[in-house]
């Protein structure tokens, strides 16, 4: 079947680049969903500028044909006495045709009515206006707008539409605008429309008229602009990632120049800049020798022979703001760090204001300082006032959300009161808490930098966690608005690498006076879940080690690795059998029970053998748990001997008992770690 080259391109206002960056895949996946749909599956290119959506591709010329099938009623059903019966006069309707154009197919030992329809494919010329309609209404960028007298609803007003079939304009309207064989180009070039004779020659006409269509050339273009300046002014620029695709997304003729600004507003945080020049203006801040420096880049949409005009306008622009952010900064350090006025805050429904929740954190905080105090005593062992500082540091975790810088940019919340902290010469410890409290905020984040700061963002995310399922807001399924999910995994990533003890329903019982009565076992259950999402091993071990009657985080965590490690090792199959038989001699035994073995009732050297080389293990101390599953798997050879040659189940009552207690207190020993019945391989 021939095929022909395809261009859709629809013109529109300017995009705004988020929107489109979210949605991008969907975009595509519509299309590729489309094509399947209408049987004209085929590869295609998708373009995006700020003024266009574009798709490029070669398409069959026409749909295939196809068959379809109907198998009706049997025969004998269908036709009583060489008569139609209503059943078969029915299936005849419902394929639209007399009875006697019905054939007959046979299905076993039966004969059953059939027809098959020959359906011709359509032509892509006639199908190509519906194809394009569902797949703008496919495209949902969240906030959408009406424009002129219209009901439709986009991202933005389209303003031109180009559908090509080969150089064959497809009659086809979107919003109240034609297809036609027009495009425009980059507006500093030309304001006209453009006519493209040949929709081969797209791609070069537009980049002569100053518009590269590819975003990732165009991404390609800037990183080499970055890498050039670099180069002549000894600098390093961050290449934010987020931030370059938005850059990419708002230009169709990229040029990245850099600019300067007073070198005076250095004396503000350089988060500060940082935030100032990317949320607001989408510049790259540049560093040198690892420090902020009064320099910016800016990638210019222009087509200009002379970019001084651009730079310098820019630079005019971003003075104001951070003019704006050293005034938020000088009258913020002016006022100080208090917590007056977060009782006017709302927190949730239900858990009161955030001086409430500031005041739920500190009491948090005092009783996980009991849990640690050791710790924390040998880990800061200059530090004498330890609890008054972790009240300190808490108390004064939220009072940057009252500053004005803060309510400028949120983002910085945390940032800004560790600066003003520092500045207003609190502790070091104060200051660094309160600049980690929300660590780590996702999967990859950094994790808090000392036992300290770890204390007070425990605290936080504990308040939360037990806040939020006291007033019944549990995630369910995908929705987590509250991002418990996340707070869960930072208590365990926590956890992990302070190695601090904590039993999920000790913890949950030493805090829950705080809050209104909840069910426990469900948060339990969530926090557990997210231990098997955290882990990534294999469910079971997670399960066995549960099943032990674990609920320490940390040695969860410990005891899980510990077991993936063992039974990740070549031979391990091949052991685990001998120890499977051990748990299911033990499953009905009461292991709480004492367990005694008396040795004088022992008739073989092989069951003194296996005794003596268990006691030895028993009693043995170990660096960590993967030693000790080492040496308990190491008795396979003793028990491998023991069951070729000594009968469990003995007649003689105190003889069967005996041996059973010997087996069973090496299960009992597993499942000080884990029970190994559970383990599947």
């Amino acid at each position: 079947m021939s095929k022909k080259s395809l261009l859709i391109e629809i013109g529109v206002e300017e995009l705004p680049a988020i929107p489109l960056l979210k949605i991008e895949k969907e975009i595509q996946n519509s299309w590729r969903k489309i094509l399947k749909a209408n049987l004209l599956e085929e590869e295609f290119e998708f373009f995006y500028t700020p003024r266009r959506v574009v798709i490029s591709q070669m398409i069959a010329s026409k749909q295939p044909s196809t068959t379809k099938e109907f198998f009706g009623p049997p025969v004998e059903i269908a036709i009583k006495d060489n008569v139609p019966t209503p059943a078969g006069n029915g299936f005849a309707k419902k394929v639209g045709v007399s009875f006697n154009d019905l054939g007959r197919i046979k299905k076993g030992d039966k004969e059953f009515l059939y027809y098959k329809e020959d359906i011709p494919g359509k032509e892509t010329i006639n199908l190509l206006p519906i194809m394009i309609k569902d797949w703008i209404r496919s495209m949902k960028f969240g906030k959408m707008m009406r424009w002129g007298s219209l009901k439709e609803e986009f991202i933005r007003p389209i303003r031109w539409l180009q559908v090509r079939l080969d150089n064959e304009v497809v009659d086809t309207t979107l919003f109240g605008v034609e297809s036609n064989d027009f495009t425009y180009l980059h507006r500093s070039f030309s304001l006209e429309p453009k006519k493209i004779e040949d929709i081969k020659e797209f791609k070069k006409i537009l980049k002569e008229g100053g518009v590269t269509l590819d975003p990732n050339l165009r991404k390609k273009s800037i990183l080499e602009d970055l890498k050039a300046l670099e180069e002549e002014f000894k600098i390093e620029i961050e290449k934010d990632p987020n931030l370059l695709k938005e850059v990419v997304a708002i230009t169709e003729n990229p040029k990245a120049l850099i600019g300067e600004f007073d070198q005076e507003f250095l004396e503000l945080p350089p988060e500060v800049i940082i935030t100032s020049m990317k949320e607001h203006q989408r510049y790259f801040p540049v560093f040198k020798d690892k420090k902020l420096t009064n320099k910016f880049v800016v990638v210019s949409n222009a087509l200009t022979d002379d970019y001084s005009k651009v730079i310098n306008g820019n630079e005019r622009v971003l003075k104001p703001r951070l003019s704006d952010a050293m005034f938020f900064y000088k009258n913020d350090l002016k006022r100080g760090l208090s917590i007056d006025g977060l009782e006017k805050i709302q927190f949730i429904d239900g858990l009161g204001s955030l001086r409430d929740k500031v005041e739920r954190e500190k009491e948090i905080a005092l009783r996980l300082f009991e849990l640690y105090s050791s710790k924390l005593a040998q880990t800061f062992p200059e530090k004498k006032d330890l609890k008054e500082l972790i009240k300190r540091a808490v108390m004064l975790a939220k009072a940057d959300l009252l500053s004005e810088m803060v309510y400028e940019f949120t983002e910085l919340q945390g940032i800004m009161g560790y600066y003003y902290a520092k500045a207003l010469g609190e502790d070091e410890l104060v200051f660094m808490a309160i600049k980690e409290q929300y660590l780590p905020q996702g999967e990859n984040d950094s994790l808090p930098s000392n036992l300290f700061s770890a204390i007070v963002a425990l605290s936080i995310k504990l308040d939360t966690l037990l806040g939020l399922f006291s007033v019944g807001k549990i995630p369910t399924g995908s929705k987590d608005p509250f991002a418990l999910r996340r707070a869960v995994n930072g208590i365990i990533r926590i956890v992990e690498k302070f190695e601090l003890n904590f039993d999920i329903d000790k913890i949950i019982d030493l805090l829950k006076d705080q809050y209104q009565e909840f069910d426990k076992k469900a948060l339990e259950e969530f926090i557990i879940e997210r231990i098997y999402k955290f882990l990534k091993l294999n469910p079971s071990i997670i399960k066995a080690v549960l099943a032990s009657g674990e609920m320490d985080i940390l040695k969860i965590i410990q005891k899980a690795k510990a077991l993936e490690k063992i039974t990740s090792e070549e031979n391990f199959r091949e052991i685990f059998t001998t120890f499977k038989r051990v748990a299911n001699i033990s499953k009905d035994l009461e292991l709480s029970k004492n367990l005694s073995v008396d040795e004088k009732l022992f008739e073989s050297s092989y069951e003194k053998e296996l005794k003596k080389a268990f006691d030895e293990i028993k009693n043995r101390e170990y660096k960590n748990y993967y030693e000790k599953l080492e040496a308990l798997f190491g008795l396979k050879s003793k028990l491998d001997q023991f069951f070729d040659n000594v009968l469990v189940n003995s007649e003689n009552e105190k003889l069967r008992q005996n041996r059973q207690n010997l087996i069973a207190s090496i299960y009992k020993e597993f499942r000080d770690i884990a029970d190994i019945k559970e383990i599947s391989i």
